[in-house]
Parts: structure tokens; C-alpha cells; sequence
């Protein structure tokens, strides 16, 4: 196999993944989980990662099943908690309160970055309003937030939400920063 096919091969396994979650995006987006739409999301993915070409994002060939598990379980929950949260701050009389929260990540990667960006705003209650890639910061827009406890309350549950990801799919550098540990990633040794 010739060196150009084989970074062919290994582009198109990167990108299986992101491939793979594109047609079933288009599954539910028609919530049909048939042969004919799975057909059509291919087609679509297929279009998609060929007009709109982005950089390739590196996964890192990392997956903990049981930190996965975990992530999932919490996540969950937190939806529901947060949920009955809002409703219940909605519905009680009062004034309802509401901060502007920025919360310094402890990772280097873009990728940990969406997920805890993404996991953070699916949560009811908050929303990330805009993210500082250069300086890994991401700032929040929280219900409910009536002191500096508070607000400090919403940072660790923002940094709890990064690491159970990080754990789950990270990278060691990314496992590394969680520790506080500095990679060197040309020798791997830390420092």
C-alpha cells in the first residue's frame, strides 16, 4: 500500500465517526430509522464532508467505557434536576436571578472544549455564551445564581463536567491537565 493511500485510510477512520453521527443526526432529525433514510443520510454526510470541508478534529483513540457510562448516568440526571430547576424558578413568585459565569478549563484540547461547551448549554438553566479559545474560557449565562457561592458552585459543576468527559475520551495529555501535570508531547515524559 502506497504511503498516499494509506493517509487516505487513516483519514477516512478518523472520520468515521464524525461520518457516523451525521447520518444518524439526519435519522432523527426525520425520526425515521429505516433503510431509505439511512441511504439519504449517507448521501447527505457524504455531500456535507465533501462541500464543507473542516479541518480534520484528531480523536484521541481514547474511549473508557465505564467513565463513559458514568458521564451518561450524570448527564441525565442533571437534565432532569435542571429541568424541574428552571420550571420551578419560573413558577415560584419572586424576581428569578441570573449571572454571567466565566469558568477557566484546565484542558488544551478544542475538542474537550466543545463537548463540556456542548454538555454545559444542554443543561436547563445555563447556556454558553460565547467561548475564548485562546484563553480556554467559557462563559456561561446561569439562572439562579443569587451569591459568590453560587457562583462558585457553577464552576466546580463546569470543571466536574470536563473532566468526566476528558475521562471518558480524552486524551493523556488531556488526563495529564486534569492532574495539573505538565506532557511534554515530543518525549511523552511529565514533568
Amino acid at each position: 500500500m502506497s504511503p498516499d493511500a494509506r493517509s487516505r485510510a487513516r483519514h477516512f477512520w478518523h472520520q468515521l465517526p464524525f461520518f457516523a453521527w451525521l447520518v444518524l443526526l439526519w435519522m432523527m432529525l426525520w425520526a425515521q430509522f429505516t433503510v431509505l433514510s439511512a441511504v439519504t443520510g449517507v448521501i447527505v454526510a457524504v455531500f456535507v464532508t465533501t462541500v464543507f470541508r473542516l479541518p480534520t478534529a484528531e480523536l484521541s483513540g481514547r474511549v473508557n467505557l465505564w467513565y463513559g457510562v458514568v458521564f451518561i448516568v450524570a448527564f441525565l440526571g442533571a437534565v432532569v434536576r435542571g429541568a424541574v430547576t428552571v420550571a420551578w424558578q419560573t413558577l415560584r413568585p419572586g424576581e428569578t436571578t441570573a449571572a454571567i459565569i466565566a469558568v477557566p478549563l484546565r484542558t488544551d484540547s478544542d475538542l474537550m472544549m466543545t463537548h463540556t461547551a456542548v454538555a454545559t448549554s444542554l443543561i436547563p438553566g445555563s447556556l454558553i455564551v460565547e467561548a475564548d479559545r485562546e484563553a480556554r474560557v467559557l462563559y456561561l449565562h446561569v439562572l439562579g445564581i443569587r451569591d459568590r457561592a453560587g457562583v462558585e458552585a457553577q464552576r466546580r459543576s463546569v470543571l466536574r463536567w470536563e473532566a468526566r468527559i476528558v475521562r471518558a475520551v480524552g486524551s493523556k495529555t488531556d488526563l495529564a491537565a486534569l492532574r495539573g501535570v505538565h506532557v511534554d508531547v515530543t518525549r511523552g515524559a511529565g514533568r
